[in-house]
């Protein structure tokens, strides 16, 4: 004791002498090196993977300097192994990749609390809020699905086409405006402005009325603050970008619970159904009086900022999936002209810009080679590309390997829609829309893009016909060429990936009168 006493000395200031500290702290690190490691090892088990990682950091860093070159590495490690499986480290976090699809159907047919807990993003939890459907299990899960179906009826879906067309058409003709002023004879990059278009696409379908201009500026700042965050680092401090990610999403869940307050208000009124959240209250309002009339207690989930809350997953759902599909939309017509003019064909058929009327459902439902074009946009790029989950316990995935407690893991939906599918990497709408191939029959199971089991996308055909709507107006009043430059293309996470070059296209009018109605 004598001897440790004295090893350890202290200065006369009273200080640490750490000179005398320094071969302990090196021991301590290279005893949390060596436990992290052999922790890593234990999971890991038979999956290829790093065979060192960095202690808690792990592969962070090239996951958030290089996102499409990390995920790229997992796929291709997963695929040479022959398991359909890789092991990875992130921040704490031990990861599996899963390649195969019916190990992703295995997860996806197995979240509830003893099994896998659907996470949206590695640390969603924080990110979301409390109120959030993705973290909903059994039952509870069940019924507020079964009230959030009304959303999306076809009476529904009827009014919201019109709503959509509406935007549409607005930011179209700005488009051409800049495009044949300012920005004469540059390429324009649709991205971003398209990334603006779904945000008023969705304040106005989901919100309509009750979100005013001064809100929706507020809006469209909390949600640029919440897409930053996404992709930074979790670190919830002060000044970080996570921490303002999380402080604008409290703030547009309170701003969409205001618009449940007064939609109620509407609704309970008389006021006919003008958006998504009417729709939604109109069948609460009859729920919540039922149970006042039977003596029961109020229905769960009614509450205007749990209400709130739920809308903020919509919103998420459809903004940032809808920029992508866009643009690989608009980026694959110019790559296929002959997709192009069957489509260009079939929509004017149907609808014509001069007939100063949106397109009816009807129509909508009538152009089946352009939904084909967008199932296949969807499963030749699907926007989320990964759907992380959380092992709640010990989870046997297959007769040899069990995903341990508490690691994170990601099926990929991207490489499933890659396997099965003849001629994978072609993009061609017919498997789609050819009678004799129903590739969306065949090979169903490999069509992911919404996800399977209870937490299947429950607004996938809202999502389909915003991009079926689109591309019938953008090929109807636009002209459009891409500005083809190596690697334009190539995939990169805006969080869903987008074409590198943000998708610069040059734009004129094509139709004689622009649409207005």
């Amino acid at each position: 004791m004598a001897a440790a006493a004295e090893s350890l000395s202290v200065s006369g200031s009273g200080s640490l002498d750490l000179r005398a500290a320094a071969p302990f702290l090196v021991a301590a690190v290279a005893f949390y090196f060596l436990l992290e490691q052999l922790s890593y090892h234990r999971k890991k088990g038979p999956l290829p993977g790093p065979p060192l990682v960095v202690p808690f950091l792990g592969s962070v860093a090239h996951m958030i300097r290089d996102p499409t070159g990390f995920w790229d590495a997992q796929a291709a490690r997963a695929k040479r192994s022959g398991v359909g499986l890789a092991a990875d480290f992130l921040v704490g976090r031990f990861v599996v990749f899963i390649r195969d699809t019916e190990l992703s159907h295995r997860v996806f047919a197995n979240v509830r609390p003893d099994a896998f807990h659907l996470i949206g993003h590695p640390f969603g939890k924080k990110l979301f809020g409390d109120h959030n459907l993705i973290y909903m299990f059994g039952e509870d899960h069940k019924d507020l699905r079964r009230r959030i179906a009304p959303n999306f009826t076809p009476r529904a879906l009827s009014t919201y086409a019109a709503l959509q067309q509406r935007v549409i058409l607005a930011h179209l003709r700005r488009w051409l405006d800049r495009s044949e002023g300012e920005g004469r004879g540059r390429a324009f990059p649709f991205r971003v402005p398209c990334r603006d278009m779904n945000l008023e696409t969705s304040q106005t379908v989901f919100a309509g009325p009750y979100l005013t201009g001064e809100a929706r500026r507020r809006f469209e700042r909390d949600y640029n603050l919440f897409n930053v965050g996404l992709m930074a680092l979790p670190v919830d401090l002060p000044g970080f970008a996570f921490r303002r990610a999380r402080q604008g999403v409290a703030r547009l869940v309170r701003m969409l619970g205001e618009c449940a307050r007064q939609s109620k208000a509407r609704m309970r009124a008389g006021g006919e159904p003008e958006c998504l959240v009417d729709f939604w209250m109109q069948d609460t309002l009859r729920e919540i009086d039922e149970a006042a009339a039977a003596g029961r207690p109020r229905p769960a989930h009614t509450d205007d900022e749990e209400i709130g809350g739920f809308m903020f997953d919509f919103l998420f759902a459809a903004q940032d999936a809808s920029t992508s599909s866009l643009c690989w939309a608009v980026s694959a017509l110019d790559s296929h002209p002959e997709v192009l003019a069957r489509v260009r064909a079939e929509v004017s058929a149907a609808w014509s810009p001069d007939s100063g009327e949106p397109m009816t459902a009807e129509t909508i439902q009538g152009m089946r080679y352009t939904q084909a074009v967008a199932r296949e946009v969807i499963r030749h790029r699907p926007p989320a590309t990964l759907v992380p989950h959380i092992a709640g316990e010990p989870f046997q995935l297959t007769e040899w390997y069990t995903v341990p407690k508490g690691a994170i893991v990601f099926p990929s939906v991207y490489e499933s829609s890659f396997q099965g599918f003849p001629e994978a990497e072609a993009f061609d709408p017919e498997r789609f829309f050819s009678e004799s191939r129903r590739e969306d029959v065949a090979y169903k199971r490999n069509f992911l893009a919404f996800g399977a089991g209870p937490h299947q996308c429950v607004g996938q055909r809202y999502a389909l016909n915003h991009l079926v709507l689109f591309m019938a107006l953008f090929v109807s009043v636009v002209d459009f060429r891409r500005d083809r430059t190596p690697g334009c293309d190539d995939p990169v996470y805006m969080p869903t990936i987008v074409p590198k070059d943000g998708c610069a296209v040059y734009l004129k009018q094509r139709c004689a009168k622009f649409p207005s109605f």
